[in-house]
């Protein structure tokens, strides 16, 4: 495709900063344009599997905690009700407020249609210090093969930069750039941290998730730009 015609239905400023980056060349930055979408996509499967997979420890974690498999639902009313949680505008409770109206409107709630509707970032929360303490750092035990040293902030930070980065992906925001420069050290660096997580679950899960892995192969490809 023409650089016009693809400026025209991509808009200038979306691809402008891949023409900076590329010094001017309309066709490198094309190709950029692609890498970055195929990077993106590449990341697809692996940010799928780890959330479900990280979705589902915790959710075992708080299950045994509480001694209830169907926590998400009568805990609205416990500890997502607590006075404690005023300043973060009780998110756990409204997300699944939010939840179950949206499952009342297709049939029967159910605690699964719960668990499978709530964000990424409803069960990163759970390592805030604010929601931590209140189920008493249960979660911490998702990741039984951690390092002794590891504790509840450097996991909840490990997960910010993954929920962050995933964001990015999934709207459609480039990742190959620090500042006007081609750079995928960011995109590298996430997905270090996803498998490392995954490690300190289950290193089988490693392995499950590699089937599906493309990402070092298309950052690759910006070196032959």
């Amino acid at each position: 495709m023409e650089y016009q015609k693809l400026e025209y239905y991509l808009s200038q400023p979306r691809l402008d900063r891949f023409l900076v980056a590329t010094g001017n060349s309309k066709s490198k930055a094309q190709k950029l344009y692609r890498i970055n979408l195929r990077t993106a996509q590449a990341f697809y499967p692996v940010l799928n599997l780890f959330e479900i997979f990280f979705r589902n420890m915790v959710h075992y974690q708080v299950s045994s905690y509480f001694a209830n498999p169907n926590w998400i639902i009568t805990e609205k009313n416990g500890f997502m009700n607590h006075p404690s949680l005023t300043s973060s505008r009780f998110f756990l409770k409204t997300s699944i407020s939010k939840a179950e109206r949206t499952i009342h409107r297709k049939g029967g709630i159910i605690t699964g249609s719960i668990i499978a509707e709530q964000s990424f970032g409803f069960w990163t929360s759970l390592f805030d210090t604010h929601h931590y303490r209140l189920i008493g750092g249960i979660v911490i035990h998702c990741f039984p093969n951690k390092p002794n040293h590891v504790n509840r902030n450097i996991i909840n930070q490990k997960l910010n930069n993954i929920r962050g980065f995933r964001n990015r992906v999934y709207h459609n925001e480039p990742i190959c750039f620090n500042g006007n420069a081609i750079d995928f050290t960011e995109a590298a660096n996430i997905k270090t941290e996803i498998y490392e997580l995954l490690k300190w679950i289950d290193a089988d899960l490693i392995d499950y998730v590699e089937y599906f892995n493309g990402i070092d192969m298309k950052i690759s490809m910006a070196n032959n730009l």
